[in-house]
């Protein structure tokens, strides 16, 4: 029977997002109608593809308009693609390919430089030019090990200040906090206002969702200003002595300073019955473990890749960052889809660069993907090449296109999309 791969209508959106909670396993059952209606209010409809099977969805994917944060504080336009599902009857049917090729054209004609995706699994995007391009980490504090002085950890040094506040807030507060941080952050993405919305409990949420209000803190510079904010939620686990064993897990920690990330993470340390301290998804050399008197009290959990990268044009997505040094270098981009593969020209510079095409005899080759891997700063292009996953032209090539591409600190995107 033939498959229909066609954009979804307004009246089978709730049938596309039943297929989204079966993909993911969250619910085999529809979303009420207050569900879809506050989804839809969010959605372009032209971006929403499904695959129908005698009038049931059993594909889905989605995307949107996205900002990234590039090095040295540019953004560019991104493709941010989600809700990739196959139901389990069908995989194996190249139903990913079709869809995939449909949004991934749509971008290039729209003049989205780079496509931008959480990998749920991390063997399927490379087959469509995606590389990880910023990784992740989560921590695990057991309070009683760090160090700090109970008695005063949790009150700022410098004049700063905290402050308990509440979602209403937070949603006022927030986007200015998070905007700077974006502004400088590589590997940041854009949060709109029905992103701030449902962080803190406004809207209708699906039954797999159990909201629980967590609580709310900002730090406060000794000027005044907001410079810091932390979200968290905590347990309720007690021992058999009557003992607290609780966890607080940080939900969204945003801080415009060493300073303002310190005072928080000794703020949280320091809180009654809190034993042990989750850290939420870092940067994989956040400041985090080194932060306390002693950092072995910091124990690493996870450590995998994030946010993943696919070029859609390499000459505006290459000048749109900045370098480490002044060095030009001939690159040799495979593409086997055919959007974004040729051979460039980058003069870099720490002011910017200058990319086009080239006949010149190339320095490096690499596909499309590995140029994603390198685009943030966060891999080496020596060990893609001891990897065979880059291969070197020219004696040095990779010497000179590390001390470009690389970035004294490693690039984070602080948010699941």
């Amino acid at each position: 029977m033939s498959l229909d791969v066609r954009t979804v209508t307004a009246s089978e959106f709730p049938e596309w997002m039943r297929a989204v909670g079966t993909g993911f396993l969250t619910a085999g059952k529809g979303p009420d109608e207050e569900l879809v209606a506050d989804r839809l209010a969010d959605v372009d409809l032209s971006r929403v593809q499904g695959v129908f099977d005698a009038g049931r969805c059993v594909a889905t994917f989605r995307s949107f308009t996205q900002r990234l944060t590039v090095v040295g504080g540019a953004t560019v336009a991104a493709d941010a693609v989600t809700a990739v599902t196959v139901t389990p009857t069908h995989r194996r049917r190249g139903l990913l390919n079709r869809m995939m090729a449909t949004d991934l054209a749509a971008a290039k004609e729209r003049g989205d430089l780079v496509a931008s995706l959480i990998a749920a699994e991390y063997p399927i995007y490379g087959r469509y030019g995606f590389g990880p391009a910023a990784w992740s980490a989560v921590w695990e504090v057991s309070v009683h090990r760090t160090g700090l002085d109970p008695r005063r950890s949790g009150q700022p040094a410098g004049g700063g200040r905290i402050e308990m506040v509440d979602g209403a807030d937070t949603r006022k507060i927030g986007p200015e906090v998070h905007g700077a941080l974006a502004a400088r952050q590589p590997g940041a993405v854009t949060r709109g206002e029905r992103w701030w919305r449902r962080h803190t409990g406004v809207g209708p949420r699906p039954d797999h969702e159990k909201w629980t209000e967590p609580f709310y803190v900002v730090h406060r510079a000794a000027d005044g200003t907001v410079d810091g904010l932390l979200v968290y939620g905590t347990d309720d686990t007690w021992g058999d002595a009557k003992q607290p064993l609780n966890t607080a897990s940080v939900r969204d920690m945003i801080a415009l300073n060493p300073a303002a990330e310190r005072a928080l993470w000794h703020f949280l340390c320091s809180i009654d019955w809190i034993t042990t301290v989750r850290s939420g998804y870092r940067a994989p050399d956040d400041l985090l473990p080194l932060l306390l008197p002693d950092p072995r009290a910091a124990r690493l959990v996870t450590n995998a890749d994030w946010l993943w990268l696919r070029m859609l044009d390499v000459p505006r997505a290459l000048e749109a960052r900045t370098y480490g040094t002044e060095a030009s270098l001939v690159l040799d981009v495979r593409d086997g889809a055919g959007l974004a593969g040729g051979r460039f020209l980058l003069d870099a510079s720490d002011d910017g660069a200058r990319c086009v095409p080239t006949t010149r005899s190339a320095d490096l080759a690499l596909d499309v993907a590995e140029l994603a891997t390198l685009y943030l700063g966060d891999e080496s292009v020596r060990r893609l090449v001891d990897l065979g996953r880059a291969e070197e032209l020219r004696a040095g090539a990779a010497t000179t296109a590390d001390a470009v591409f690389r970035t004294g600190r490693r690039p984070w995107c602080p948010d699941v999309f």
